[in-house]
């Protein structure tokens, strides 16, 4: 009798332990995949090494993320037009409230040229990029290519204040289509001051809106 309660204690004890081994070996793997998780998390946040283009205008600064990652033709583009001064000292020179606000033109440095701001570009044009992401939607703040029909842009961009999603690429009507390759990032109330200003016949602001500097942060 005492033999079989012996007995029966001691397979008791085993499969105590082995559940706790099992338990043991669960939160275990429960911690590896939250840690697992936190490693993706921490790497998506700090795997962004796009640059980003702060502009300095007469109404104040803000910042734009370039999303060469995922846009390079367009936002290197951009990138390097930043990098040879291009757009220092160009005007916006139609801003549409409840719309956007759009620059890049060469031509609106100079004065004499302001019935033809909006025509100029670098001297060539690079090809569309048309590639779908929740991020590359015409959404409120984000920088996006002006263009006078397929793979016509060159210099000249625009900002949105609102939402403009008919923009899209892969959006009614098919004939409008504006590839976003970038975000404000820091200074959205300065992009909203600017399309808040006055404007004369052609949407062009009734007092200059210049832009000092662009540059590549850091």
């Amino acid at each position: 009798m005492v033999k079989r309660i012996l007995t029966n204690r001691l397979v008791m004890v085993i499969m105590g332990l082995l559940v706790l081994g099992m338990l043991v070996s669960c939160s275990g793997s429960s911690d590896d995949g939250e840690n697992n998780g936190d490693d993706n998390m921490s790497s998506e946040e700090n795997s962004g090494s796009n640059p980003v283009a702060v502009f300095d205008t007469s109404m104040g600064s803000f910042e734009i993320e370039l999303y060469t990652d995922v846009m390079p033709i367009t936002a290197g583009n951009f990138e390097k037009l930043v990098s040879e001064g291009f757009y220092d000292g160009t005007r916006f020179h139609r801003v549409i409230k409840d719309f956007m606000v759009q620059g890049g033109d060469p031509q609106s440095k100079d004065e004499s040229l302001r019935s033809r701001w909006g025509t100029g570009g670098p001297g060539y044009s690079i090809e569309d990029e048309h590639i779908a992401g929740d991020k590359l939607s015409n959404a409120r703040g984000t920088i996006s290519m002006a263009n006078s029909g397929p793979s016509s842009g060159g210099s000249q961009f625009f900002i949105n204040v609102v939402d403009n999603t008919f923009l899209d690429w892969n959006k009614e009507p098919s004939a409008s289509k504006h590839p976003v390759f970038g975000a404000v990032v820091s200074g959205m109330d300065v992009v909203d001051a600017i399309v808040s200003v006055d404007t004369v016949p052609g949407d062009q602001p009734a007092e200059d809106v210049v832009v000092n500097s662009v540059k590549i942060k850091g």
